[in-house]
């Protein structure tokens, strides 16, 4: 299991940055994403820029505070919890995942690659508020 935490204090609105997050229907800021398929109000399914699915459980929802989703594919699953916090005229934002990883080649490189992630979402995120 590897678990990986980000967090960040965004020069923004929380409802904006809420909404921006957690439109699963606008991925365009996005650059690790080709695209996005809603399968209902619980589920959906990003596509990587190779064309490689996750499909993505919503679990908890309280808006301008809270989300929560699993994650699963062929290679791991997981679970994200993702905390929105007014302060003032910022928000701060606290991203963590909780991943197994069912391929063993990965497990050597998971925590690394979640790091990773988790940095170009907050950079594609911050272009995408400015």
């Amino acid at each position: 299991m590897a678990i990986s935490n980000i967090k960040a204090t965004l020069q923004c609105d929380i409802c904006k940055v809420w909404n921006v997050v957690t439109s699963v229907k606008d991925y365009s800021w996005r650059s690790d994403l080709s695209k996005t398929e809603i399968l209902n109000d619980k589920q959906f399914i990003e596509y990587t820029k190779n064309g490689y699915p996750t499909t993505f459980t919503v679990t908890a929802v309280e808006p301008y505070k809270r989300w929560e989703f699993d994650m699963k594919n062929e290679n791991m699953t997981g679970h994200w919890v993702g905390i929105f916090t007014k302060k003032g005229e910022q928000t701060e934002i606290d991203f963590t995942e909780n991943v197994i990883v069912n391929n063993i080649f990965m497990k050597l490189f998971i925590k690394s690659y979640l790091k990773r992630q988790q940095a170009q979402f907050i950079s594609d995120l911050k272009k995408a508020l400015s």
